[in-house]
């Protein structure tokens, strides 16, 4: 049975909210200024006449931010030594924190303050700090920095360890020809033709991501295996191909409203034969093992909501499944948090 909270500690969980904003870049500043990476390389403690002499960090800069640190439990203080907790430990060297701060700083942190208008709008009213586009997938190739490289990041980490299991999956049945849709820069067909000499590959996305897919595959001499197929999946009027053994959707109905995923499935299903098999890869956040996952991409969702698009989410598994269906699929398999990944995967085939 859940602990009820007493009303000085909801008071205080509150005051966590309330000054979030804060505390989140006094983190970035004690990184970003070496502090938390000085303390954490002096493992018996250090003074903070010592952190101030060796990182050259003003006495008032080092003070407030430790102070900040403490509050936070990134650091432990005793007798005036400062030593690094676990929290500071992961917020140094845990991957999936570097790339979710790096995101959440470099992407989403100055147009966060959009978020109730984006929500009125039905659009995403933070992506005008990074750029002129309806929505961040037309900018995606051409974001200024760090924000390029701090989404880009985001983007494979979520995605790039659920590749080995999934291509024991899709190949399991020797496909020739697969449709990576939304195929983005190009990473999973790469993998593909790395995993089967033989396989043959169409990327379909927009054309300004294809660009750089299509450089990504010239720079690995690929041209012969991949092709490009320039598509917005949005418009009614361009179809997906026929003639594909698979269709290949990683991450990518995620971008996309309820209404909008049904549009994209119906269309894979036209395009689909009885022989075809549709793979959805998604991280659902209501299918994850651990809380930091679930946190992470129910955040995510708002990260549409201000940046993206500005009407999509991540989804429940249920939710993609019953979508699938309406589209005229029906769900053969489910391969739940395949690998050391937070995805799973639909197999899906067109409904007889």
């Amino acid at each position: 049975m859940k602990k009820e909270l007493s009303a000085i500690d909801a008071k205080y969980e509150a005051q966590k909210i309330a000054f979030g904003p804060m505390y989140f870049q006094a983190v970035v500043a004690l990184r970003e200024l070496g502090i938390l990476q000085f303390i954490s390389n002096n493992r018996k403690g250090v003074s903070i006449e010592t952190i101030i002499e060796k990182t050259g960090v003003s006495e008032y800069s080092v003070t407030l931010l430790l102070e900040a640190a403490e509050v936070l439990g990134v650091v432990e203080v005793e007798d005036d030594i400062i030593k690094i907790s676990k929290i500071g430990f992961f917020l140094l060297k845990d991957e999936m924190t570097r790339v979710n701060i790096n995101f959440m700083n470099d992407v989403c942190y100055l147009g966060a303050k959009n978020m109730t208008e984006s929500f009125k709008n039905g659009k995403p009213e933070g992506l005008k700090v990074l750029g002129n586009w309806p929505t961040i997938y037309e900018g995606l190739s051409v974001l200024p920095e760090p924000a390029k490289t701090s989404w880009f990041e985001f983007d494979h980490y979520y995605s790039d360890n659920a590749f080995p299991e999934a291509l024991k999956i899709v190949f399991r049945n020797n496909p020739k020809l697969i449709f990576d849709v939304g195929g983005n820069t190009g990473k999973w067909s790469f993998a593909c033709c790395k995993h089967d000499p033989n396989v043959r590959l169409k990327i379909l996305d927009l054309p300004v991501q294809l660009k750089v897919a299509q450089a990504n595959a010239t720079e690995r001499n690929l041209l012969d295996r991949i092709s490009f197929h320039p598509i917005d999946l949005l418009d009614r009027s361009q179809e997906i191909p026929k003639g594909a053994d698979v269709i290949w959707m990683s991450q990518f109905l995620d971008c996309f409203s309820k209404e909008q995923i049904i549009q994209i499935l119906e269309n894979a299903c036209y395009a689909a034969s009885e022989n075809t098999t549709l793979y959805i890869l998604e991280p659902f956040f209501d299918n994850q093992n651990f809380p930091a996952a679930h946190h992470s991409l129910v955040a995510t969702s708002l990260y549409f909501t201000i940046m993206a698009n500005g009407n999509s989410k991540m989804y429940r598994v249920e939710v993609m499944k019953d979508l699938a269906r309406q589209a005229g699929f029906e769900i053969v398999e489910t391969y739940p948090l395949i690998g050391d990944s937070y995805h799973t995967i639909l197999e899906c085939k067109k409904r007889a």
